[in-house]
């Protein structure tokens, strides 16, 4: 199992609870829940934008096919929009489905976008309608979609396993089944095109590149929890890894102040997969 560790260097840091990375438009992008900030930093680890959220918990975020941005408020049930004159508009509202907290998401090419809570997984059709498509499983975590488009994959962080479900054109999902058994604790991930996973481990402090079934194909440690990664750059090929010092659950804002976020990125062995949005 190649270790890529050494090779892994810190792009940025001072970052209070960071989360949900995305590779857009030639940055790379991610929440900053502890500081209800959405940032972008470019490849030289220079901040180039930053968006004030202006409500708690903004986990995660993505792009719609339309080229906005959706923001879900993870506390508030919502999922915001992104208007022309830069104002997060409420979009849909899942309070219906379940008071949450809500928490990622991933837009699939249709332009039905998934959010996930302990209690289900959603889907948001591109007229903001809503509706329950699954159970959410055990603490739902991230999510990708398959370059084909007729798969989701979703971390089950306390299941310890990776879950598949088939996608319908309507947005459905259905055929639930066990993608990959883990011994770690899954939080957010990637795919790229060799078909491999990427996902991050908090309390093991790595992120792991595993096949279908679970074999563990690469990993990169660093010195605090992994909670997501993506791979982006020029060639696909930048594995970026939002990590943060985990103190437990009743010192989020203890860490949240210290600000010991960090971003880390290495050299993949395979770029992106799916469609991109550059």
């Amino acid at each position: 199992m190649p270790d890529l560790s050494k090779r892994a260097s810190r792009l940025a840091d001072g970052l209070a609870m960071g989360e949900s990375p995305r590779w857009h438009d030639g940055r790379l992008w991610l929440s900053d829940w502890g500081a209800q900030e959405i940032v972008a930093f470019d490849l030289d680890g220079r901040r180039s934008a930053t968006l004030a959220v202006p409500f708690p918990l903004p986990f995660c975020f993505d792009w719609h096919t339309d080229g906005s941005l959706l923001v879900v408020a993870g506390r508030n049930a919502g999922l915001m929009k992104q208007g022309a004159d830069g104002a997060l508009v409420q979009f849909a509202d899942l309070s219906a489905i379940s008071s949450g907290p809500w928490n990622e998401i991933v837009v699939h090419a249709t332009g039905h976008a998934y959010i996930n809570s302990p209690d289900a997984i959603a889907v948001v059709s591109p007229d903001g309608a809503v509706r329950k498509v699954s159970d959410g499983g055990e603490f739902p975590n991230g999510m990708a979609i398959t370059p084909d488009n007729r798969t989701l994959l979703l971390a089950e962080s306390q299941g310890q396993c990776i879950t598949a479900l088939d996608v319908a054109l309507d947005g459905s999902l259905s055929n639930r089944r066990t993608w990959a058994d883990l011994s770690g604790y899954p939080d957010g991930i990637c795919l790229d095109a060799h078909g491999a996973l990427w996902y991050a481990d908090v309390p093991n402090k790595h992120c792991l590149r595993i096949r279908e079934g679970g074999e563990i194909l690469d990993v990169v440690s660093v010195d605090r929890g992994c909670f997501s990664c993506t791979l982006g750059g020029d060639d696909g090929k930048t594995l970026f890894i939002v990590a943060t010092e985990w103190r437990g659950m009743d010192k989020i804002a203890e860490v949240a102040a210290a600000r010991t976020g960090q971003v880390f990125a290495v050299t993949a062995p395979a770029a992106a997969a799916g469609w991109r949005r550059d």
